[in-house]
Formats: structure tokens, sequence, C-alpha cells
């Protein structure tokens, strides 16, 4: 079956590379056995796919199921996928088949498989790995042959980095991953979708299709669709009955598109995505803007307690030493360049030449800090005095030394100081 047919079979409209590769994809791994990884967000068509992937393999003629886990509460979805025993758990008046029974020869479409509690996702590991499972209430093993697709909108790699989600089950599914394109990446698919929606409702509701002048054109592209092709349907719908004319300006859509202040943020991991990914990630590996700023902001002030100890070291107790501004702090915003994250730019004062109390006497004998310093066998051994000034009183070392004991058990740590 070639692209085109598959199209007007299936009922997708556009003809976006990103759309036509996810297609020519799903074509190409349907007649095999593999499991499919389908990624994208809500609305953008997921379900479509699993469709494509079951009517051109060679189970079309057995049985299709599609199931949202996050949809299944969590103390029945084992019993839903796996079925269960009779007096397994107090409602369980009598034995049941779960889907995995019921389709064995089939396929199961997995959709918002990130949902999936941690447990369930151990009995869906062994089905993918050798079909087996277990009723809920039975030591009975028993087989199915069931082909496997799931879906998600979430990234399932920082699932995993959060232990909401097994790494060997998300490799197991993983084999080939389909990025299904958000509309907004899909460029002018979103008119002909526009015409496409207007032609169905103006025929369901017995009016003209509606359709837009070039500067009414110029706001559907300016808005954001976090639904996607779900919401331009819905939105299409209202537009079809409420339009007062059927050519719509500017002035009038402007009316029925949300605000900017009530339009919803669109979920993604950092900056906004301009690449598909390959098959070895949903959504990429990076880790989170937040945690790296956090990390480095950690790093700052550990410096600047490194350099307060420093001076003390080389000046004395009495002398006392520069104070660094405060750190700000990173703020979070969707509407933020780099993925929603706004940081107050930072300049550290220029460090001058100490010149300590005891030196005054001897002008020339400055002291460069930083140039001049070990400064980790001086931290090492200020610490090391410090501990047995205090008799390894760490609250009175901390204090003495003006760090956290936190800090200082780490340091502790660090340089295997236990014992000194």
């Amino acid at each position: 079956m070639d692209r085109q047919t598959l199209k007007q079979r299936h009922g997708i409209v556009g003809d976006h590379p990103r759309l036509n590769q996810a297609l020519d994809i799903a074509l190409q791994v349907a007649p095999t056995e593999v499991t499919v990884l389908v990624v994208g967000e809500n609305g953008s068509g997921k379900d479509v796919f699993a469709s494509i992937l079951h009517q051109n393999s060679g189970r079309k003629h057995q049985p299709f199921i599609a199931i949202n886990c996050g949809a299944i509460p969590e103390g029945t979805i084992d019993s839903e996928l796996f079925g269960h025993e009779k007096g397994s758990f107090t409602s369980a008046y009598d034995q049941r088949k779960g889907y995995f029974e019921e389709v064995d020869g089939g396929m199961i479409f997995l959709d918002e498989i990130a949902e999936m509690p941690l447990a369930t996702q151990s009995r869906l590991l062994r089905v993918l790995e050798n079909g087996e499972y277990l009723r809920v209430g039975s030591s009975k093993v028993r087989k199915t042959d069931v082909r496997v697709v799931a879906a998600t909108n979430k990234n399932l790699i920082e699932a995993i980095r959060k232990g909401k989600f097994r790494e060997d089950l998300y490799f197991r599914l993983n084999t080939v991953t389909i990025y299904v394109p958000p509309l907004r990446e899909r460029g002018t698919d979103l008119e002909l979708l526009l015409r496409y929606f207007a032609s169905e409702f103006g025929q369901k509701y017995g009016r003209a299709p509606v359709s837009l002048t070039e500067e009414a054109k110029a706001l559907l592209y300016d808005y954001h669709w976090p639904g996607n092709v779900r919401e331009l349907r819905n939105f299409t719908e209202k537009l079809t009955v409420l339009a007062r004319q059927p050519l719509v300006g500017p002035e009038e859509l402007s009316q029925h598109i949300p605000a900017r202040e009530y339009q919803l943020p669109v979920l993604v991991d950092s900056a906004e995505r301009t690449d598909a990914p390959t098959s070895g990630g949903a959504g990429g590996g990076t880790v989170s803007d937040e945690l790296v700023y956090q990390a480095l902001f950690d790093i700052r002030r550990e410096l600047g307690e490194l350099k307060r100890m420093v001076f003390t070291l080389v000046a004395g107790p009495s002398f006392e030493p520069p104070r660094y501004p405060a750190l700000p702090s990173p703020s979070y915003s969707p509407s933020a360049p780099e993925g929603g994250v706004y940081v107050t730019p930072y300049t550290e004062p220029k460090t001058a030449l100490v010149r300590p109390a005891r030196f005054a006497e001897n002008p020339a004998a400055t002291v460069p800090v930083e140039e001049s310093l070990s400064l980790d066998q001086r931290e090492r051994d200020l610490i090391a005095r410090a501990l047995r000034k205090h008799q390894h009183n760490r609250k009175k070392a901390a204090q003495e030394l003006g760090i956290s004991e936190r800090t200082l058990y780490r340091k502790i740590k660090s340089y295997d100081l236990e014992g000194a």
C-alpha cells in the first residue's frame, strides 16, 4: 500500500515531511512482529498509528483492543490486563479472563503507558519477553501471543530517572519509535485540516463551509494549538456554528481563539523541540534545566564558602572577608526563553590583592590569594585544625570555619578526615 492510499483509508490529512516520515515507518514495520512505541503530544493522532499498524499486519483479522492505562485504577489494572481467579480479592466473585487472554493472536494498544504502575510494568515485561503471565491469585503460568503497541506523551527517560518507569521495559518497548509531530510543527497542514473539518461540519449542520481571510489565517498560525488536531477539530466545529458569515475575518476569529493569558502552555521537556527523536529515546535524554541550574548554584555557594575560609586562613580571624552578593535563584515561566527558565545574570566581583593587617608595615608584601595557594591542601589543613581544636565537635568546628555542618561533613568525607 502506498502512502496516499493509506491517508485516504485512515482519514489522514496533511503532507508535511515529518508526518510522511512517520507514515512511512508505520507502513514499513506493520507487517513485522516488532514492538512499537508511538510518541507524541495529546491530540496529535497516536491512536491512528496503532490502527495503521494493526490493519497492515498479518494479524489484521485477529482481535484488536486499545487500552488507556491512565484510565484504569491502579488496584484493578492487573486484573484487567491479566485476569483473576475466583476469590483472589474481595470483589472477585467469579473467574475472569484478562485482555491479554481475550486478544490472544491479535494486537493490544497500550495508550499512556507511562501511567502504568511499576508492579504491572514487571508483569508486562514478562509477557513481552516470553509471552507468559499469571492471573491475579493464580500460580498457573499461561501463554499468550499478542503484539504490543505502546504510546505516550511523556518523556520516558525522565520517568526512568525519577523511578517511575522501568528501564528494561523501556528498551523492550522501544524497538521502533514513531514520532507523531504536533500540529504547530506541520506548517500548512493547519490550513488543509481546517478546510477538511469545515467541509465535514458544514455538511453536518447544513451550512456553507467556513473559510478564513489572509489576516485571519495569520491569527490561526500565531496560536500554539496545545490540543493539536483534536483541538483544531473542535475549534472548527464551534466556528461553523457561531460564524456570522462563511468568510471569517480576523476580528471575528479573534473572538473564538483563546486570549494569550488564557492559553495553556505546551508541555515540552525544555526548549521547543525541532527534531523528531531517534529510536534510542522518547523525547531525548537531557537532564532537566531545573536540576542543571540547581547544581550550578550549589557549586557557586560552595566556592564562596571556600574563598571565605582561605581569606580567614591568610589574614587571621580578625580579617573581615569581602562579601559576595546574594546569588540569584532561577525562576520558571512558560513564556521564558530557553525552556521556561529565567536566570538573573550574575557578575562576580573582581578579586583584588589582599593586604592583611599584619603585613601593613610592608606594603609590598601583598598576597595574590588565588594565584599562589593550593586551595585543596589549605582547606584540608584548616578543617583538620578546626576539628582538633574543638575535639571533633563538628557543630563548633563548622561555626569556627564559617560553613554549614552539612558542608563540613561532606568535606570531612572527601578529605578522609574521620579520624584526624
